[in-house]
């Protein structure tokens, strides 16, 4: 695809019309991008089967601190970082950026894991995520 056809892409995207098909192709590229303007506009709702197959991060915060470059050069094997939270707090997993829920943490024979203890509610996850 050139940049002629990704600009006339934009704008058929921030324009609401159906974007163009590519010459070099059959319009395989297009045709998720086209279903989905269908269904949007039909309905005005995406049904949730289309967001199934996503990939987010997820990741486990144990806790948080600041230390200065100094301190930070001086860590070595063996060196210990105290964390903000106190043992046995819920630690925090997150899902993209945002936080998700709160779990702690599990030992599965050799591994660490996380149980999942509560499911933040949408309004405590906005919350969260301006208080941050």
């Amino acid at each position: 695809m050139n940049q002629a056809e990704l600009d006339a892409l934009m704008n058929s995207a921030k324009s609401g019309a159906t974007p163009p098909t590519s010459s070099g192709d059959s319009g395989s590229l297009n045709t998720p991008f086209e279903e989905l303007m269908a269904t949007a506009q039909n309905d005005g709702e995406l049904p949730m089967s289309m967001l199934l197959d996503l990939t987010f991060p997820v990741s486990i915060e144990l806790g948080r601190t600041s230390m200065t470059v100094q301190d930070i050069l001086r860590l070595g094997r063996g060196s210990v970082i105290q964390l903000e939270r106190l043992a046995g707090e819920p630690i925090d997993i997150y899902v993209g950026d945002r936080r998700f829920a709160e779990g702690e943490v599990v030992v599965l024979g050799e591994h660490f894991g996380v149980r999942v203890t509560r499911v933040l509610s949408i309004a405590s996850r906005s919350a969260a995520q301006t208080a941050a």
